[in-house]
């Protein structure tokens, strides 16, 4: 279908290069213009045509679309809304509403339908929708169906990548010893007219160290694989303007000071941008930024927040995050910005240095909740929008095998970094001091794998989701009640084949069970089975639990007996439970992490929703954690006396 477009823009202060620009105004079909006089104008000379007619409109020239349409502009058949989290907010009463919120009125910008675009859905707790009503604000949420209408299509990070649309990330924690960093730095940092301190000159240590690929290999831990090669291009985030001017101005200098070697790793050169510079000085930095590089070099756009959205450069290796991100939407739209496909290009790289002060425990350490704030906020906003990095945090503390996704460096990274060697030319380089010795024997006793097991047990405790499942244990018994009323019902005015069936179920369990079952107790048991069976289909998954163990495959029976009376429909309620368990389950890489799973169920699950059948069965209910150390003794006493 043939495209008229007539683009609507504020005028830029600038002209921008044509280097810079995807498109020069005389590309354009019809003129720019905020003149509503115009566009009716132009709009009417292009009725007699055939096609599609366009109008792309910034969200801040809202009102020149809706003058437009009150000189007689007709209504739009589709409004499409990109970066639709900007039209989310509160409108306080008797305030005016902004240009992003104007876009939903229908009174005010009159079209048939919408659709509204976004990476990152804004949505507001129920805190906040509370009190917004009791102040009488109006608040535009992405889960207001009456306001953005139900979903059309979801695409998440998983699937985009799977298709090959997204390159995948990897998070690279590094915690940064202080002490190790003071030594080379005493001019810099003793210097009255610096604005440096220690904990700025730690942080740019660990991005020379991330962007290098320079944080060592844990045993047996993740580590970056065939991907070697240094990183190239990285845009920082920073607090504030102040913040990244300093971090073009010292990244330099600071790692002269901390890498005296001649091996030239990384060599990073660091520009800084912000709000404040024009579209030529922006675009002339992002030029800047994407320009082929020589191995072993690397160029940093250090910012505040005015590179989050917008950026287009394919080849960026990684984003930094320097400071704490408040805003869940801000992270997200930063890492997209390393997310983009380019010939070579592995992963992409999501880097969060954390100085730690000298000698202490790793436990102790992250228990500073200011140093590691920025890795909790962006960790908490990666697993809010991507549900594969959600499943990996949920099961760090089960899994012996290190997440793939989740790297954990710490610098230095092994005590052989601070002591003297012989170079190919048979000199030896200057001996360490004894302060640097000092920190080499700290490094014997926190080993980068206590490190990572450390920063891994803190992110399930910090940004896991909690398994609430005794709250779904408690709504067990009126769905069991219920479904054992149905049976009931159903064998009261069973067929003789049904009634014949049940008969031969009872028979059963008591062969394998226990002779004194009742009729009663084999509805309870029954209704039990259907309740837990997705349970241990989700734990056993990838085998036929039910068709191997014999009391399921008598219950398997009896169930598809009564298959035709949807009596699975009192069960739909807990499909929020089943699916966290699946979840839970997924991907577990040992035996005892399933087992831990099973605790968890028994302890959370079972003996809250069936106190009376797991006190009755004593055992059958006990995981075997629960039982084996109180077998141990009499067995050691046993093989002893048998000696």
């Amino acid at each position: 279908m043939p495209d008229r477009s007539s683009i609507l823009r504020r005028l830029l202060r600038h002209q921008v290069s044509r280097a810079a620009e995807d498109i020069n105004p005389y590309d354009v079909p019809l003129p720019a213009t905020t003149d509503p006089v115009k566009l009716v104008a132009q709009m009417e000379h292009r009725k007699r045509a055939k096609g599609l007619t366009v109008v792309f409109s910034t969200y801040q020239s809202i009102n020149v679309i809706n003058a437009a349409q009150s000189a007689g502009l007709e209504d739009f058949d589709l409004v499409i809304c990109d970066e639709a989290h900007r039209t989310t907010g509160v409108t306080l009463v008797d305030s005016d509403e902004s240009n992003f919120v104007k876009v939903h009125d229908a009174g005010f910008l009159a079209a048939s339908k919408r659709l509204y675009m976004t990476a990152t859905p804004r949505l507001f707790a129920e805190e906040t929708k509370t009190k917004a009503a009791e102040h009488s604000a109006v608040l535009a949420s992405m889960d207001d169906d009456s306001l953005y209408g139900p979903t059309f299509h979801r695409l998440g990070f998983g699937e985009a990548v799977e298709r090959g649309l997204l390159t995948d990330y990897k998070v690279l924690v590094l915690t940064v010893d202080e002490k190790y960093i003071a030594g080379p730095l005493q001019q810099q940092l003793a210097d009255v007219n610096s604005e440096l301190n220690l904990d700025d000159a730690t942080k740019i240590v660990g991005c020379w160290n991330g962007l290098a690929k320079r944080t060592g290999k844990a045993a047996g831990g993740a580590d970056f694989g065939a991907d070697v090669r240094p990183m190239q291009r990285a845009v920082a985030f920073l607090r504030d303007i102040k913040s990244s001017k300093k971090l073009a101005g010292k990244f330099a200098t600071v790692i002269d000071a901390y890498d005296q070697s001649d091996d030239q790793l990384l060599r990073c050169d660091v520009e800084h941008v912000d709000g404040t510079y024009n579209a030529l000085e922006r675009n002339h930095r992002l030029q800047w930024l994407k320009a082929p590089l020589p191995e072993n070099q690397c160029r940093i756009l250090a910012n505040a927040r005015c590179l989050s959205e917008g950026v287009d450069v394919p080849s960026l290796d990684a984003v930094l995050f320097l400071n704490p991100r408040s805003s869940v939407v801000d992270v997200v739209q930063s890492v997209g910005r390393v997310m983009r496909r380019a010939e070579g290009k592995q992963y992409g790289y999501i880097i969060l240095p954390v100085g730690v002060p000298a000698g202490v425990a790793p436990s102790q350490a992250l228990a500073d909740n200011r140093r590691f704030k920025v890795v909790w906020q962006v960790l908490q906003a990666l697993r809010a929008h991507d549900d594969r990095f959600n499943a990996t945090v949920n099961k760090l503390e089960l899994n012996r095998k290190a997440a793939d996704s989740i790297l954990v460096g710490h610098v230095p990274n092994a005590a052989e970094d601070l002591t003297a060697t012989t170079n190919d030319e048979g000199t030896t380089s200057p001996s360490p001091s004894r302060e640097s010795a000092q920190v080499a024997q700290q490094l014997t006793m926190f080993t980068p794998d206590q490190w990572r097991d450390a920063v891994y047990a803190k992110i399930v405790d910090k940004v896991g989701t909690r398994t609430y499942w005794e709250d779904w244990a408690k709504d067990v018994a009126a769905i069991a009640i219920a479904q054992q009323t149905r049976i009931k019902a159903l064998l009261g005015d069973a067929t003789p084949d049904v009634a014949a069936a049940f008969d031969k179920f009872v028979e059963a369990l008591r062969a394998n069970l226990n002779g004194s079952i009742n009729r009663d107790q084999a509805v309870e048991m029954l209704s039990q089975h259907l309740i837990t069976k997705p349970v241990f289909d989700a734990l056993f998954e990838g085998y036929d639990f039910a068709g191997h163990n014999p009391v399921s495959r008598v219950m398997q029976t009896m169930v598809a007996t009564l298959h035709d009376q949807a009596l699975d429909t009192e069960t739909q309620r807990l499909e929020g439970f089943y699916e966290s368990v699946r979840m839970r389950a997924a991907g577990i890489d040992n035996a005892e992490g399933k087992q831990r799973i099973i605790v968890e169920l028994y302890e959370k699950f079972f003996r809250v929703g069936f106190p009376r059948t797991a006190s009755a069965l004593g055992i059958v209910y006990t995981p075997p954690k629960s039982w084996t150390s109180s077998c141990a003794p009499p067995t050691k006493r046993c093989t002893r006396n048998s000696d």
